[in-house]
């Protein structure tokens, strides 16, 4: 298997996994429809501590502020994205300005 058939691979796997993750959340709402139960807010809560508010927006197809107002009335403060994203942010730029200064 080359290096593209394996990348392909590892997407397939993700896409499923996050088709399950929304299936999931899906199945935990009532038949009606309309409002979200207490457990789809909890398990998007759960998420958004893991993985994001904005991360969790995009997996569960909800908005994000409905997502921000649901940790706000539990009284938790999560962080636009995970801490690792900050860190990664901070070396892409530096690797970056490092390019400009040699080119």
């Amino acid at each position: 298997m080359n290096k593209f058939e394996t990348r392909v691979l590892i997407r397939m796997w993700i896409e499923q996994e996050n088709r399950e993750k929304l299936c999931y959340f899906r199945a935990l709402g009532s038949e009606k429809g309309g409002h979200y139960t207490d457990k789809q807010k909890d398990y998007a809560i759960d998420k958004a501590i893991s993985i994001g508010v904005r991360a969790t927006s995009r997996l569960l197809n909800v908005p994000r502020r409905t997502i921000q107002r649901w940790l706000r009335a539990k009284g938790i403060t999560v962080k636009r994205c995970p801490d690792w994203v900050y860190s990664w942010a901070y070396w892409r730029r530096r690797r970056i300005e490092k390019r400009r200064f040699w080119h």
